[in-house]
């Protein structure tokens, strides 16, 4: 039988994964076949569902195009993994403690990213096992931040189109208190160079190997951006048809703070109206304290959230209420939000979601729980939703591209699962893989029916 290694090559475009199949392709809706496939062709879902109708299907594929677990292991076939959040630069630095937000701004990562330039020696190498360390988590989508720096953004482009990930990346834009462009230069000079730079990284980058990769307009926050640099970025994004991607109501001193910084505003969330950054393609990271106005102005224009809560307990910023977006028809994804997140691990995202909801239902218990299908959910097609990767990607509808992880249920299970056989309900695989889920359990991960690089041998 062909190993999983030999997937790398472009002729086994055709293949089918056997194993445990489950997807959460909308809200409440979970699906799953214990004795299962997964058929794909030239990098799309051909077909998912019982393993004897695939079989029935595809019956004139060879026997090598069969990838069945080898003894010792149960694979469970999944839509890769979604993180609509996260920072390249700031992923050495993970587990830095800091009180709140603005403090490990300074104090921490502002410094990292000041050094993460073309010139610093490992960047490559660094870049390059960042790009693992995503794969190894079961990871096929990221929506990422750089550092304001045009040429370390351009050599994270590279790294991530040498991965095979889908990913989505752009230059953090500040033309405040920045510690890049600006510290002696005219206000206007410098929100000038970053749509520049942005507008040339744009060209080179967007788009490129099919829509693989995209660029993110990315004005870091109110609190770094003027006036001028965010409606440059909202007409940047207009012009070029790339997403936005941005923080908002994190933590309570920051928005304090904006307030004092855009006094003409009714909130914070309006800061970002007048720049014309709300829309359909624009994502807001965190989210976690907007008033009911709020909510609908995000609402009424399409925007969505980055719900990141292993960051917002990490730096003390509160509790996410998930219901409230939800119920005001705002589209939800999870981002790890290193290195204010402390890990990459999604399933670690997913449980500190339910955690989050959890603690909500303590204090008001009619509020709904979120459960850990729905938490798939959110990782999977909801992510898609929010990346705009929604009818490419996040399930295994078939006619979607193959965006695939595989994963080990021995590997979560208790003792290596030599005495303990899981039930065969798919809520019960989804809390398994939620509360013990983690890259320890990964086998391997395909983007477009390719294999990528997760660092490690399956």
């Amino acid at each position: 039988m062909l190993c999983l290694q030999d997937m790398n090559d472009p002729a086994n475009s055709t293949f089918v994964l056997c194993g445990y199949v489950m997807d959460a392709p909308s809200w409440g809706l979970l699906r799953g076949w214990e004795d299962g496939a997964v058929a794909v062709q030239d990098g799309k879902i051909l077909a998912a569902g019982p393993r004897h109708e695939i079989a029935t299907m595809v019956q004139d594929w060879p026997e090598r195009a069969w990838r069945r677990a080898p003894q010792g292991e149960r694979w469970l076939v999944l839509p890769g993994l979604i993180d609509v959040h996260a920072h390249v630069p700031q992923y050495p630095v993970v587990g830095r403690v800091e009180t709140a937000l603005l403090p490990w701004l300074k104090r921490h990562i502002f410094p990292t990213e000041q050094a993460f330039i073309a010139e610093r020696p490992v960047i490559r190498e660094e870049l390059d096992a960042f790009f693992q360390e995503v794969a190894a988590q079961g990871t096929t989508t990221a929506m990422l931040y750089g550092a304001v720096w045009q040429d370390s953004t351009d050599l994270a482009f590279a790294a991530a189109e040498r991965s095979g990930l889908r990913v989505l990346l752009g230059k953090v834009m500040m033309d405040v208190d920045s510690y890049g462009h600006g510290s002696h230069w005219p206000p206007a000079r410098t929100w000038e160079v970053s749509l520049t730079e942005s507008r040339e990284l744009i060209t080179t980058w967007h788009g490129r190997d099919r829509g693989r990769l995209e660029y993110v307009v990315s004005p870091r926050f109110a609190v770094t951006c003027s006036r001028e640099l965010m409606a440059g970025a909202a007409a940047l994004a207009a012009d070029s048809g790339c997403a936005v991607q941005t923080h908002l109501s994190e933590n309570l001193a920051e928005i304090d703070y904006v307030r004092t910084l855009f006094p003409e505003a009714f909130s914070y969330t309006d800061v970002y109206r007048r720049a014309g950054l709300l829309g359909p393609r624009s994502v807001f990271g965190h989210a976690v304290h907007l008033t009911p106005d709020e909510l609908d102005l995000m609402a009424a224009s399409g925007s969505t959230v980055a719900h990141c809560p292993t960051s917002n307990f990490f730096l003390n910023s509160g509790l996410c209420p998930l219901d409230q977006l939800r119920q005001a028809g705002i589209r939800v994804g999870l981002g790890s939000d290193v290195a204010g997140g402390p890990e990459l691990n999604l399933w670690q995202v997913m449980r500190s979601a339910i955690e989050t909801q959890k603690a909500r239902r303590f204090h008001d218990s009619s509020l709904p729980e979120l459960t850990p299908a729905q938490a798939l959910h959110l990782a999977t097609a909801g992510g898609a939703d929010v990346t705009g990767q929604g009818g490419i990607t996040g399930s295994l509808t078939p006619g979607l591209e193959a965006d695939l992880a595989l994963f080990d249920l021995n590997a979560v299970l208790p003792m290596q699962g030599r005495f303990t056989t899981p039930e065969a309900a798919p809520e019960t695989i989804a809390v398994l893989m939620v509360y013990r889920g983690g890259p320890q359990a990964l086998r391997g991960a395909w983007v477009r029916g390719r294999r990528v690089d997760a660092g490690r041998k399956p």
